[in-house]
């Protein structure tokens, strides 16, 4: 053989190469079954079918808490990383091969919604590591029980069934979920246990969960809501007042549907209705003692005993504090007197006053100051329609109307004169208890002027004084010292004889007798007339000394009637 036929040409090394190359190519990253040929203390030879074989360690065989048995001639599966070119060694892993193992059943699983197992053994930022036979999983803190758990050392290192919320092998993500497991086999237990409830059926649970508006009890397997208005007849303001996590109570079904799985529970119907008695317990107009528990804006809470609660409405709390907020009368738990006004066993209502119980100040009043007493005190307030004076130390108010302030001045005119706080007497002119109203009179402090001027009526005659010549008239005064109303004679009115009715011939001060023509009380009107008077007069002389029938001149006839007026005077 010649040296050429010796050495190998350059088609057949890539050939070799190839057939040694090309075939470990085909083994990298998969999953292979190899043969053991050898064991030491360390690891174990593996023949995986090529030219080359592999190491893999010992502990990669052993199971938790159980060494490797292995012997030479058992079959294994391996995976493999990749076969070093240079010494043609192969890179072998048992953990990759029960890895890719678990991943393929997992993924069976997942599709099936099977549960699978596996068991936490580590912690991570927002949750736990999971190790399902080979394959890692993450464990979120929200899917680890149906409530949160302080300590979850009792759940690391034990088997136990998970629910995969989500894979992805190519990234080496897995998603698992205890809680899922939880829910499921709760909802099967709750679906057999409603089964056994019934309304009305008393059982024993335990305090699960405290929120504001009630509590859920555990009765076993299935939840319910104990509201807080069902947990005790008398009034509580949170739950935790009577209840505390884990307490173990009994309670009554109040409702239940099957459909919705929802139980209404109650603690207060193993107890007696303290509302079944209460019209023959607290009879209308009796007076009982009470505790305030609750203040709102329209009025106040009172425990009258336990359970039993009424409302004293704000209108019902002073006789003279009116349109204050509540709190501003009585305080939370002060002890106070009341009386029963009214009683709706069916609504659960009990109406309270609280100023029945103390002395009614208007009762008061009237009895201390009857109709026509004079009053004095400070106006308080000052409206368009009247003002208010401060009577018996404040107590009460009395009101008096524009038409009372003045017999002469307008309404609008009189009260003007007047300012809050000025010291001011007035008459009282009546007095309604019921209405909680006082009327009072300036005006009445004086007599009024029109019943006290003589000849004041339609047709009578007075003596008036001017104070005021005018233009058009004469403004005139009637009366005497306080007595004193105000009046006025139009130019018309001044004489009979109109070249006599000219203002300018009389004087401010002048007295001068006029006929009242008009006369309304109601409405403090005078009409005066002088020319009406002498009209009058001529038509008496007639009558007494004669007519121009008669033969006497008119000049005749009032020349006697003057002399004899002459005479009497």
């Amino acid at each position: 053989m010649t040296t050429e036929q010796m050495t190998p040409s350059t088609d057949d090394f890539a050939a070799m190469l190839d057939e040694v190359f090309g075939e470990n190519e085909r083994f990298d990253g998969k999953v292979v079954t190899g043969t053991i040929i050898a064991l030491d203390k360390e690891a174990a030879v593996i023949d995986i079918g090529l030219k080359a074989e592999g190491r893999v360690q010992l502990k990669e065989f052993a199971s938790p808490g159980q060494p490797a048995e292995l012997a030479v001639g058992d079959k294994v599966d391996i995976f493999v990383e990749r076969i070093e070119n240079a010494t043609g060694e192969a890179i072998l892993s048992r953990e990759k091969a029960r890895r890719e193992e678990s991943w393929t059943q997992l993924e069976k699983s997942y599709e099936s919604e099977e549960r699978v197992n596996g068991v936490i053994f580590g912690r991570v930022k927002g949750g736990f590591t999971v190790d399902l036979n080979g394959a890692v999983a993450f464990l979120p803190g929200s899917q680890v029980d149906v409530r949160p758990i302080r300590d979850v050392t009792p759940l690391m290192n034990i088997s136990q069934p998970f629910q995969i919320l989500k894979m992805d092998r190519k990234r080496g993500n897995i998603v698992v979920s205890r809680r899922a497991i939880l829910e499921e086999t709760r909802a099967e237990q709750r679906a057999e246990l409603i089964t056994t409830l019934v309304d009305g059926q008393v059982v024993e649970g335990i305090v699960k969960n405290i929120t504001d508006y009630g509590a859920f009890v555990d009765l076993g397997g299935i939840d319910g809501l104990l509201h807080v208005t069902d947990i005790s007849w008398k009034r509580i303001n949170h739950p935790s007042e009577v209840l505390n996590i884990g307490d173990t109570i009994k309670v009554q079904i109040i409702r239940l549907n099957p459909d919705t799985q929802r139980i209404s529970l109650g603690m207060k119907q193993l107890q007696e209705d303290p509302w079944s008695s209460v019209e023959q317990r607290f009879p209308i107009d009796s007076k009982l003692k009470g505790r305030i528990t609750n203040i709102t804006d329209y009025g106040a809470f009172v425990e009258l005993e336990e359970g039993i609660e009424g409302l004293v409405h704000v209108s019902e709390m002073s006789w003279v504090k009116k349109n204050v907020h509540p709190g501003k009368i009585v305080s939370t738990s002060q002890e106070v007197e009341v009386k029963v006004l009214e009683i709706d066993p069916e609504k659960r209502r009990i109406s309270l006053g609280l100023k029945q119980c103390l002395d009614n100040p208007w009762e008061t009043f009237a009895e201390r100051f009857p109709v026509g007493s004079e009053i004095e005190g400070d106006i308080k307030n000052i409206t368009e329609f009247g003002m208010f004076i401060g009577l018996d130390g404040g107590d009460v108010d009395g009101m008096v109307h524009l038409s009372d302030l003045d017999w002469n001045k307008s309404g609008e005119q009189a009260l003007a004169e007047y300012k809050k706080g000025d010291v001011t007497k007035a008459v009282i002119l009546d007095v309604d208890v019921e209405k909680e109203r006082i009327s009072l009179g300036i005006k009445q402090l004086t007599k009024d002027p029109m019943g006290n001027v003589d000849g004041l009526k339609k047709g009578g005659t007075v003596t008036c004084t001017i104070t005021k010549v005018t233009e058009n008239g004469l403004d005139v005064t009637l009366g005497e010292d306080d007595q004193i109303m105000e009046a006025f004679i139009r130019r018309a009115d001044l004489s009979r004889d109109r070249s006599e009715q000219r203002p300018e011939r009389f004087s401010v001060g002048d007295k001068v007798d006029a006929m009242v023509t008009a006369f309304d009380k109601k409405s403090r009107k005078i009409g005066l007339s002088i020319k009406a008077l002498e009209f009058a007069e001529e038509k008496e002389a007639v009558e007494q000394y004669g007519s121009s029938d008669s033969g006497a001149s008119l000049g005749d006839i009032l020349g006697a009637a003057l002399a004899a007026k002459k005479d009497d005077e």
